[in-house]
């Protein structure tokens, strides 16, 4: 079997699940040979909302850390034995880890993503890397977002002018013109105010197929108020995430518009998320041809994708899935071609879009004990 095998693992800010790929990188067009999803334990689940509101001690968060880790451990294992592979077999994991708080722009920035690199490794018996933000931040960039670059190296066309747009907790867009630049950045919210609206009145972790929110009706003033948020205006490179798109953020503009029903606020909060999207997209030049490649939880959504092709009716607007490449597996995907560039010695950032000074090799890299 070849050495050219890794795994990446994510858990985004929605807190849904964890996603697993495992990425064969012997040619030049990476292939993904197998993927899997598990739905996160609810009482870890809580344990990590709680503690992205700060509600927490030291030592609960070393514990979720290690809970955490441990559902990572038993992932790749289940992905091992499903393709019957040895650790051996594979070169590295690239583990995002979760992020609990990401702040690029305070007087300190800092980002954390909780995942014990070690236990992995020692529990695994495959070198693990993490930690993949901190080293574009230590160059002054906003650690994120880190997938361009593999959008790059996956979905760029010479003859079109190509945005992937990941729709996870917060959205994410890369820009890919024929010239071949790169750039991208946080647009704002996916679905995390969506899946905290729905759980709050009604106790689902999302809004399936977007349901609720097709029974409700846009209110017009809550949607325009909610666009006036400073993060929107700002000019890449950026990023965010629950840290400021949260329920206080969300109670904060619904203070000025009382009694909304809350299925009117579901169908509101969906519309944000689209238009808060196609707002930030770049008018493409009228004679190249513009495609619009949607994955992340979101772009199995079908109101969010019949929204957008709405509002863009001179793109061509569908799913990673059309070019060979599971939509909801692209996040994964991309951290195993991270590990890959760290192993092989490459850098993992676009500097033009995190806004680091050069482009660096990324990740902490934890050796599997071989000997």
């Amino acid at each position: 079997m070849s050495s050219s095998l890794y795994i990446g693992i994510m858990s985004g800010t929605s807190l849904d699940g964890i996603d697993i790929a495992l990425v064969d990188f012997a040619t030049a067009q990476p292939q993904m040979l197998a993927s899997q999803f598990s739905p996160m334990p609810e009482s870890l689940r809580q344990d990590l909302t709680q503690l992205m509101q700060g509600n927490t001690t030291l030592q609960q968060l070393g514990e979720v850390e290690h809970r955490l880790s441990l559902c990572y451990i038993e992932e790749v294992n289940k992905l091992l034995t499903q393709t019957n592979l040895s650790p051996q077999q594979i070169t590295a994991i690239g583990c995002h880890g979760q992020t609990v708080w990401h702040a690029p722009q305070c007087e300190f920035p800092f980002t954390m993503q909780l995942v014990d690199g070690n236990l992995l490794a020692a529990k695994t018996g495959i070198t693990t890397i993490t930690d993949f933000r901190r080293k574009d931040m230590a160059y002054g960039g906003q650690g994120a977002p880190l997938v361009p670059a593999f959008h790059q190296a996956i979905f760029a066309h010479s003859a079109c002018f190509t945005v992937v747009l990941n729709i996870g907790g917060i959205s994410n867009i890369t820009l890919l013109p024929p010239n071949g630049s790169v750039t991208g950045y946080d647009t704002g919210p996916g679905n995390t105010l969506l899946d905290n609206w729905i759980q709050l009145h009604q106790g689902k972790r999302f809004d399936e197929n977007g349901i609720w929110a097709s029974q409700g009706t846009v209110h017009q003033a809550l949607l325009d108020h909610c666009l006036r948020e400073h993060y929107f205006q700002q000019r890449p490179p950026k990023s965010t995430g629950r840290e400021l798109f949260n329920l206080s953020w969300l109670q904060q503009q619904l203070s000025h518009f009382p009694d909304i029903p809350a299925v009117d606020v579901q169908a509101t909060l969906l519309e944000l998320t689209v238009q808060s999207i196609v707002q930030q997209l770049p008018i493409p030049e009228t004679h190249v041809p513009a495609q619009l490649l949607v994955c992340g939880g979101g772009a199995r959504n079908p109101l969010i994708m019949q929204r957008l092709q709405a509002l863009l009716p001179q793109w061509q607007v569908c799913t990673t899935d059309d070019k060979d490449i599971d939509s909801d597996f692209v996040e994964a995907a991309a951290f195993a071609w991270l590990a890959y560039q760290t192993m092989q010695h490459q850098p993992g950032n676009v500097p033009e879009v995190t806004g680091a000074s050069r482009a660096a090799i990324l990740g902490a890299i934890h050796l599997a004990d071989t000997f």
